[in-house]
């Protein structure tokens, strides 16, 4: 693994918005704009080095999928802070029910420098983003700058694949709507809602667009319609299950829920089990599970333990995107248990090139290593003024 720089293309950033990447720049709160799409410089790999972290994505993966099983076999949904009886209810029975129910993709996020293995610092399993950059226009920009080179990514092919493999699991004669919220303002989640959609048509399946303010509740029939009062019988949503369970129609959500078997009326995608992956309690199960696991980090839900003596560790919030409530705890300071549920993760600062601190988003598609989006920070914290940087293999 290497960081080399490079000259950006002249037209760069209009290449890159025609590929779907309409948000090429992130405003800093000086009002600045500074590239998010960073062709700059760029990350090379060996081919052994991403097949050995192929590997580790896939062991992971299962894993984490173990973890959830005994999750739900031991009743420990209280560690997740998952309390609602009706909530316990629908994710366990949508667990012991995954083979009936569609479930398309995720991301890990892990530590790597190139030299020690690979480690866990969390799976967003739920609502991941970054996908349409890690699909597409670096892609598209390793066939330009290194024609006859390779990449790490089959996520465009897997993507359809799984909507083709999976299709038979959709409840017929509907199509399957495509929904995020419009409180978006950057256009990430429209986005990559617009692409998945894209290789939802790809693969064959009818399809069509909502946003999830604009789905509707027929008191009548008690079932959820799209603005042109049909039924909605299936539903991907980039729109946490937290937020989905909670909100003002998480009631009609639970009464209608197809949680496999056909027996409800909407169909959710992902399904409610990835609530039991995208809970960074899952990071202190695994540890209890797989102790001392080398792509593993010491991780505890009651505090930091022993970490705050010897390695510091980071404090991060049960449910949460890009860093938002993360906190970094130097080896020596005083333990804090914070008052809202947390995970206490072993603190691996993240691997500096150049002064940058990287982090491997590493894809899963229907169950299978996919791709690789790499995000860079200044700071020890991967939030919203990341980066993003093409890799190539080499």
């Amino acid at each position: 693994m290497e960081r080399r720089t490079i000259e950006p293309r002249p037209d760069w950033q209009q290449t890159v918005e025609a590929q779907g990447l309409i948000y090429p720049l992130t405003r800093y709160p000086d009002n600045s704009l500074r590239p998010y799409w960073d062709e700059s410089a760029y990350y090379v790999f060996s081919l052994p080095e991403v097949e050995a972290l192929e590997e580790v994505v896939e062991e992971l993966h299962g894993m984490c999928l173990a973890a959830a099983g005994h999750i739900v076999a031991e009743n420990r949904f209280a560690d997740l802070g998952i309390t609602d009886p009706r909530v316990v209810r629908a994710v366990a029975e949508a667990w012991q029910r995954r083979a009936e129910l569609p479930s398309v993709y995720g991301r890990f996020d892990l530590h790597y420098d190139g030299t020690g293995p690979a480690k866990l610092l969390e799976y967003n399993a739920d609502t991941p983003t970054s996908l349409i950059e890690a699909a597409s226009p670096q892609w598209f920009w390793m066939e330009e700058r290194f024609p006859g080179a390779d990449q790490w990514n089959s996520l465009h092919e897997r993507l359809v694949a799984a909507w083709k493999r999976q299709a038979g699991l959709l409840p017929p004669g509907s199509p399957l709507h495509f929904a995020h919220s419009s409180d978006d303002e950057l256009g990430e989640d429209l986005m990559t809602v617009a692409y998945l959609k894209e290789t939802a048509e790809q693969a064959g399946l009818d399809t069509d667009w909502i946003s999830m303010e604009e789905i509707g509740w027929d008191p009548l029939s008690g079932r959820f319609v799209d603005n042109r009062l049909r039924f909605i019988r299936s539903c991907f949503k980039l729109y946490p299950w937290e937020w989905l369970t909670t909100d003002a129609f998480a009631g009609h959500v639970l009464d209608t829920l197809d949680n496999g078997g056909g027996t409800g009326s909407t169909l959710w995608i992902e399904p409610a089990w990835k609530m039991l992956l995208s809970n960074k309690a899952l990071l202190a199960i695994l540890w209890e599970l797989y102790p001392d696991h080398p792509h593993l980090l010491p991780a505890h839900l009651d505090g930091p333990r022993d970490l705050a003596r010897t390695t510091g560790y980071v404090a991060k919030p049960l449910l949460g995107r890009e860093g938002a409530g993360v906190t970094v705890h130097e080896p020596g300071a005083a333990p804090v248990v914070r008052e809202e549920a947390c995970c206490y993760q072993e603190l691996a600062p993240l691997p500096a090139f150049d002064g940058n601190h990287v982090v491997l988003g590493a894809w899963v598609v229907d169950g299978e290593s996919a791709g690789l989006g790499i995000r860079e920070s200044s700071g020890l914290i991967t939030d919203e003024y990341a980066r993003f940087l093409p890799h190539v293999i080499l």
